[in-house]
């Protein structure tokens, strides 16, 4: 898969993502897989790891401002 941004080649990397659920929460998914491009660092999270984000999120403690999660698919 090539880059929206440059151009340049994506690939699959794991790693730890912010996601802002509510006005003073926080979730950090742990290992989350992402296509990353080699040149820019421009990420993509494809359809089917997002499906399985929305649905952690919604799980998430909205009464805690920071909650970390292992992304598990």
């Amino acid at each position: 898969m090539k880059c929206q941004v440059c151009g340049g080649d994506m690939c699959l990397v794991i790693t730890d993502l912010p996601f802002k659920v509510g006005v003073a929460t926080i979730v950090i998914l742990k290992e989350l897989p992402v296509l990353q491009c080699e040149s820019c660092a421009e990420f993509l999270i494809e359809d089917h790891t997002m499906a399985r984000v929305d649905e952690i999120l919604s799980k998430s403690d909205k009464a805690a401002e920071l909650e970390i999660v292992k992304y598990a698919a």
